[in-house]
């Protein structure tokens, strides 16, 4: 084995307060961090002044470099004798491709160590006063990923899963399926989920910047309306409704602590909808997204 050391480290969903003290250590002893483009500058600010960052994301079909080449350049940099960090949006085997990159770097003889992270599918929803599961409610959740709900034999086999899947959990969180909306809810609709299931979008989900649109699930593609370009997560089950009680009050809660730990005055906004359009739509009745804005004092 060479000396090198190659971590595969969980960002967590955005929030810096969310790393593990684990990936903070990591970060602060680094040569050289590879990191994706779901990693929030804020959690980049903790990397040592002296540590080479190298951005190696991938966004809506687009890469700065392909999977092989990452992967090479991993390798490569531990055999030189560096700490070489591999910085993943939430965690490293929760839709990172982080199992792919840790046998490749085992196989070439590598030390490679996994540092777990948050996942966005439980921080974003539970920052957004959505718990996954609920006694009486839910108790099972399934993670999904929608990005490749297309037309054609290989969306037709996501299809199928997801089908299958909404017939046996409770709640389902599904990853980066903002451009497919409009497919998600019909084929969990024609698997015989009610129109009126709780529905939820929640787009940078727990940055400062989060924006969470409720509604129900016949009005998916409505509550996808006015996004940004930030990563979006899709919830649906009967927990979502507990929100409209839960999101006001513990937003207000997190304000309060975060006031009292760090001597910070916090003002939170609660915006039913982007329009006064909107306003009127059903999906607005139910729809709130919090916007956080800190002043030192």
């Amino acid at each position: 084995m060479s000396e090198g050391l190659v971590s595969l480290v969980g960002a967590g969903p955005g929030d810096p307060d969310l790393l593990t003290r684990a990936a903070v250590k990591r970060l602060r002893r680094a040569d050289v961090v590879y990191y994706d483009a779901l990693v929030a500058p804020a959690v980049l600010r903790l990397v040592r002044r002296r540590a080479r960052l190298v951005p190696v994301g991938k966004r809506r079909g687009y890469a700065t470099l392909r999977q092989e080449a990452i992967e090479a350049h991993l390798v490569a940099d531990a055999r030189r004798g560096l700490r070489v960090v591999r910085l993943k949006g939430g965690d490293p085997f929760v839709f990172g491709r982080g199992a792919e990159e840790a046998l490749t770097v085992t196989r070439a003889g590598v030390h490679c160590e996994v540092i777990p992270g948050v996942s966005a599918g439980i921080a974003a929803p539970a920052r957004a006063g959505i718990p996954v599961t609920h006694r009486g409610l839910a108790s099972s959740v399934a993670f999904v990923a929608g990005h490749d709900l297309l037309d054609g034999p290989d969306g037709d086999q996501v299809a199928a899963r997801l089908d299958s899947l909404a017939r046996g959990a409770d709640t389902l969180v599904i990853f980066m399926a903002g451009a497919h909306l409009d497919r998600l809810a019909a084929i969990l609709l024609a698997a015989g989920l009610p129109g009126s299931t709780p529905a939820a979008t929640i787009e940078n989900g727990t940055l400062p910047g989060q924006r969470v649109r409720r509604g129900r699930l016949e009005q998916l593609e409505e509550l996808g309306t006015g996004r940004g370009t930030g990563p979006l997560l899709v919830v649906v089950g009967r927990t979502a409704g507990l929100a409209d009680e839960l999101a006001a009050p513990l937003a207000a809660g997190a304000l309060f602590a975060e006031a009292g730990d760090s001597g910070t005055t916090t003002e939170s906004t609660a915006i039913a909808a982007a329009s006064p359009a909107a306003a009127a739509a059903p999906v607005a009745a139910t729809g709130a997204a919090f916007t956080l804005r800190r002043t030192r004092r």
